[in-house]
Parts: structure tokens; sequence; C-alpha cells
């Protein structure tokens, strides 16, 4: 992609490279997750509570975090848990992610300019990230997770037409997925949790898996988290 954000970290030598990052924030306010009534049998955002919480004593267990602070992003639920290295929750918000359900971008995805990104194709990857610290070309701070990928996690953006702030406000889920990958955070949030947690110095963000089980991604997690995750559609959870 073309040249839209530079690393002021190891990756500085890859700055003549396009930065998708811009679409790929985590939208975020420092406010509780609500709960809509579930359709059919999906689990309500209780359940992915649940589950995320299930994931962080897997973590916290198999040491995955090496003593650092950890995020856990759920995309169902469009939602940013961050935990202490004990696995105690420090807080969580709602977040804007990949509009593409999927949790494999195409592996040439950080070297296109975003108008040659197809709808099916913005999808937020699932894995484990080591944070870094970045700027954008405006001088705006950001927190890469993958750098080669164009993945980012970033201060909620004003894009034209697409009213991203207000869809963090709504009870539904499925206008969280607006993004070309990259996790939209609310301003709020960002600058008091994640700028001092994951940019100042490196933590660990994990993001679930939304198409196959937990486990597959991340062998330490508990057997019963997968085929919960696999029952549920972003639509059906907030």
């Amino acid at each position: 992609m073309l040249p839209t954000s530079f690393s002021n970290t190891p990756h500085a030598r890859h700055a003549h490279r396009l930065v998708a990052a811009l679409g790929f924030v985590f939208l975020s306010v420092a406010q509780p997750v609500r709960a809509t009534t579930p359709e059919s049998n999906h689990p309500t955002t209780t359940d992915a509570a649940a589950i995320v919480q299930q994931f962080a004593h897997g973590v916290v267990r198999s040491a995955d975090a090496g003593g650092r602070t950890f995020g856990v992003i759920d995309k169902p639920s469009a939602t940013l848990w961050i935990f202490d290295p004990q696995g105690q929750p420090l807080a969580r918000t709602p977040v804007l992610v990949g509009q593409a359900v999927g949790d494999h971008a195409p592996a040439d995805i950080g070297s296109r300019p975003l108008s040659r990104v197809k709808p099916h194709e913005k999808i937020t990857n699932a894995g484990r990230f080591v944070t870094e610290a970045g700027i954008n070309h405006k001088g705006e701070d950001i927190v890469w997770l993958d750098y080669d990928a164009a993945l980012s996690m970033h201060r909620v953006r004003n894009v034209p037409g697409e009213s991203r702030a207000r869809r963090l406000q709504t009870p539904t889920v499925a206008d969280n997925r607006i993004s070309f990958g990259c996790v939209n955070v609310p301003a709020s949030f960002y600058d008091r949790y994640v700028d001092p947690l994951f940019s100042r110095s490196p933590g660990v963000v994990y993001v679930l898996p939304e198409t196959q089980p937990v486990s597959s991604v991340f062998p330490f997690a508990n057997n019963a988290a997968p085929a919960q995750a696999m029952a549920r559609h972003p639509a059906d959870l907030r």
C-alpha cells in the first residue's frame, strides 16, 4: 500500500511501503459492553466475556505473554479486553474491526493501495501480535500489530460517509464491521489504556479467530472455548 504510515520502530527501514493501517483501527470507548437479545441459540455478550476470561487464564497458565500486559480482541462481539500480566481485567471497550468475516487476509494486503483491497479481503487477521509503537503520515501515534500486513490499532478516525464514532455507540455489532482490517479504538480509551500499555512498552494482543477453533490458532487455549466461538456470528453479539 502507499506510504501512509511510518513506524518509529525497527520497521522504519520499510518506510517506503504504503501503510493501509488507516483502516485497521480499534474503536473503543470506556464503557460496559452492551448485550442484545441473542438470535437463535447463539451466545450472548456475557458468553463472549466468559470465553475471553477463560482464554486469558490460558495465557497466564502458559506464560505465553511473557509477563507482559495483554489484550484480547473478540471480533464477533467487536470488543477489546485488556488484562494485566497476572490476567486480571483492566478495561474493555467496543471497537471497529475488519468489514469482512474471516481470519486470514491475503498475504500481500500490506503492499497494496487501499483502492485495490476488495470488500471480502477487509479482514482483521487472527493471531498473536507483539505490539510496536508507530507514527503515521500525519504525525499521529499508532500501535502496530503486524507491520508487514499493515495491521494496527489506532484512535477512531473520521472517514467521510462512514460515521465511525457513531457506530461505536449503537447497540448492534454488525455496524462495527467497517474497517479495512485495522482496529479502531475510541480516542479516550486509546489515550488511557492503549498508548501507555502497548505503545510505550511492548505488549501482546491476541485476535481470536471467528471461523475456526480458538485452539487451532492458540494451542494453549482451553478446549471449551473453540466450540462456542465457532457458533457465533458478528451480528449476534455486542
